[in-house]
């Protein structure tokens, strides 16, 4: 591979990108619809006590991390991948050197709405159903809601899928988008797997957070709109800034040039010429001489 195709990829590009951006194509809004009813079918299950809850509590108290203990400590630390302060801190590193080599806000902003619709939509969730994680539940066969606890749907689960499934939906090839979505799948798919072997979450919780993940990606084209006038108005505010901080530069005008300065008034000539002078190609010509000249030559030969 030759070295200046990678380095020519470091580089700005000339202009901005200008689209086309992701819309809320008929696809997608079925997706978003199958993914919305696959919520509700979630939570309608959890509130109603059935055999989703039953197998909660089978997979709890089948305590996978004793049963494969050799695997504990790499899927302790892998959990991390779903941990919403490290994966927003890498992803938003990576698209903060995409903004500047496309010269735009988008992906940075795409990643800000993203995040503020997984808190605000998951949070609500949490704090409103206060489930109980199986580490902290009081008693077999129950839901364990509204206990005060914050672990339905499940976070890491959720913003797995969006930070990670955010390079994907960013991606401007169709190539990089397709590989970038195998990564985000096995991520997604990893943390929420990972939270039930430690028993950190209940089944239900993690099928939640999958759920919850997708609608905020599929969903982020309505934001695209909002996101292009944030990114005008920021970029307005700095034009703005940088013309305010400017050196002024002042009144006074440079001084002329000599070419510029007016010439004196030269007398009107007159018949008589100054004695010859040498032309340089080794032959003399007389020069004309103006009317004080020539009132001064007459006067000196009387």
């Amino acid at each position: 591979m030759r070295t200046d195709r990678i380095f020519s990829r470091l580089e700005q590009e000339p202009h901005r990108p200008r689209g086309p951006f992701p819309r809320m194509s008929p696809v997608r809004l079925g997706l978003f619809s199958t993914t919305v009813a696959f919520y509700l079918a979630i939570v309608v299950a959890v509130l109603g006590t059935t055999w989703l809850v039953q197998l909660d509590w089978q997979v709890m108290l089948f305590r996978p991390y004793k049963q494969w203990p050799a695997v504990h400590g790499f899927l302790d630390a892998f959990v991390v991948l779903g941990q919403r302060g490290p994966t927003a801190v890498l992803v938003a590193a990576w698209l903060g050197w995409r903004s500047w080599r496309q010269r735009t806000l988008r992906p940075l902003l795409a990643l800000g709405f993203a995040l503020l619709l997984l808190n605000a939509s998951v949070g609500a969730v949490k704090i409103g159903l206060g489930r109980l994680g199986p580490h902290y539940a009081t008693e077999i066969g129950s839901a364990e809601l509204w206990a005060g606890g914050d672990i339905f749907p499940s976070g890491h689960t959720a913003n797995a899928v969006v930070t990670w499934g955010i390079l994907a939906y960013l991606a401007t090839t169709p190539r990089a988008r397709r590989w970038l979505s195998v990564v985000a799948a096995v991520f997604a798919l990893g943390v929420g797997a990972t939270t039930v072997y430690l028993g950190t979450h209940w089944v239900s919780d993690v099928l939640l957070g999958w759920a919850a993940g997708l609608l905020i990606l599929l969903g982020l084209p309505w934001c695209e709109p909002a996101i292009a006038r944030v990114e005008a108005t920021v970029l307005a505010w700095r034009e703005r800034f940088s013309t305010a901080s400017s050196p002024q530069t002042g009144d006074a005008s440079p001084a002329a040039s000599p070419a510029a300065q007016p010439m004196p008034a030269r007398q009107p000539l007159v018949g008589a010429r100054l004695p010859a002078q040498d032309s340089g190609n080794g032959t003399r010509a007389a020069l004309p001489r103006t009317a004080d000249e020539a009132r001064s030559a007459a006067s000196s030969r009387s």
